[in-house]
């Protein structure tokens, strides 16, 4: 695949980076959470090299971290007394940061911006004294547009002129797709072989070939465990999460079936919990509740799980072949489709009856429901009894069939067909 060279451009412009910039004028403190190497401290220092008054302070940094964890006010007379925003890297590190931010911003007013390897770390370390003074944002790994923002800049602005045409359909300002070419898919659709193989992790996808690409994405799973798990969060079965997280690479897509997952892993039922949602604080995987209105015959409790990166699944079952000689392509592409928007919506559930029939996922935003059905290979205007069913019960606002390149509209059913990289 030809390709732009990447090494001509230098960052690659966030989608949270414009959000950031809009709540910089507010009073809470900003915390940006992610899994790591998702490109958090470079999109902070993004934001504080366009500031005047602003401190930039790395944890990480032992010397200063042990006086903001002893002596919070003479951190303040040394680092902070002359900014008008204090930017902390790895604020996980802080043993009681929590307390020292909410001195700072209480009795100091300085803006403040921090950023922590997980969820699990401001919940343990700053939250809890925080309530009602900051704002939690997500940084997740690039999503598919920003990914091809870095590896082709000139294609990147056509797909994404085409894109937001798309988006309006969801805002109701447009009643049918643009009219693009087979020419211009199939050349997006290069770029998304690449990318639902290898995924977003910005290391990896400034990486030169498929070698490195899979050398950086092994440093980022050991990593995970040597740092995330080991030094963080101190757990003693290190043997039963790298058991589980094969079994849940497995699986992806599927009703999560805990007494299997308790067999395979050896872990007691408690215990397995426990691990699924240390995965999940920790951006490895995302539990997705059913959606369920009618309890007499819908499912009430069974998640499922996808993995936010393609990337890191792939490593996990050892498998980089193009996705046109998978078995589990359909697993892939779906499983793009949840890392996607996870992203962008919090609220993302699945839709399966008792006796069977399912919508693989449902999104509820602004008090419309907008569901999803993905099919890899559809090149007609396809769709299953199951969407017809949720259609009928639901009166979804937007119906959408995903497939990896088919791009129609069923206007007697005001059904949309997307290809994948549009979602």
């Amino acid at each position: 695949m030809s390709k732009n060279n990447p090494a001509k451009i230098k960052y690659v412009r966030r989608l949270l980076q414009d959000l950031l910039l809009k709540y910089l004028s507010k009073p809470e403190i900003l915390a940006i959470v992610g899994p790591r190497q998702s490109g958090k401290t470079t999109l902070l220092k993004q934001i504080f090299k366009s500031l005047k008054n602003a401190v930039y302070i790395d944890f990480e940094d032992r010397d200063i971290l042990k006086i903001f964890n002893n002596d919070i006010k003479t951190f303040y007379n040394l680092y902070c007394k002359q900014a008008k925003y204090l930017f902390i890297d790895e604020f996980q590190y802080a043993r009681e940061g929590g307390k020292s931010l909410k001195y700072l911003y209480d009795t100091h007013k300085i803006k403040i911006i921090i950023s922590g390897s997980s969820a699990l770390d401001l919940t343990h370390q700053a939250l809890k004294y925080l309530v009602g003074r900051i704002f939690v944002f997500t940084l997740f790994p690039f999503s598919f547009a920003e990914y091809l923002s870095y590896v082709n800049p000139a294609l990147y602005e056509i797909y994404s002129k085409f894109k937001n045409q798309i988006e309006r359909l969801y805002e109701g300002t447009k009643k049918k797709p643009p009219s693009i070419s087979r020419e211009l898919i199939d050349k997006i659709y290069e770029y998304y072989q690449d990318y639902v193989i290898f995924g977003g992790y910005p290391r990896v996808v400034l990486s030169k070939d498929k070698e490195e690409k899979l050398t950086v994405l092994k440093n980022i799973y050991n990593t995970y465990f040597l740092r995330e798990i080991r030094d963080i969060l101190q757990l003693g079965s290190e043997d039963a999460l790298y058991k589980l997280i094969k079994a849940v690479a497995l699986q992806i897509g599927s009703s999560v079936n805990y007494n299997e997952l308790c067999q395979i892993t050896g872990l007691n039922y408690n215990n397995l919990l426990k691990h699924l949602n240390i995965l999940e604080k920790t951006f490895v995987i995302k539990k997705l509740t059913p959606f369920c209105k009618n309890k007499r015959t819908e499912i009430l409790k069974t998640p499922k799980i996808y993995f936010l990166d393609n990337g890191f699944r792939n490593l996990v079952v050892n498998n980089f072949q193009r996705i046109d000689e998978r078995v589990d392509r359909g697993v892939l592409n779906e499983n793009f489709i949840a890392g996607q928007i996870v992203a962008k919506e919090n609220n993302l559930h699945y839709w399966r009856t008792k006796a069977g029939a399912e919508v693989d996922f449902v999104i509820e935003k602004d008090a419309k429901i907008i569901a999803i059905e993905v099919k890899s290979t559809l090149i007609s205007n396809k769709f299953s009894r199951a969407i017809l069913s949720f259609r009928e019960k639901y009166s979804p606002y937007r119906t959408i069939m995903i497939s990896e390149k088919y791009l129609s509209f069923d206007r007697e059913n005001n059904i949309l067909f997307l290809p994948a990289f549009f979602i």
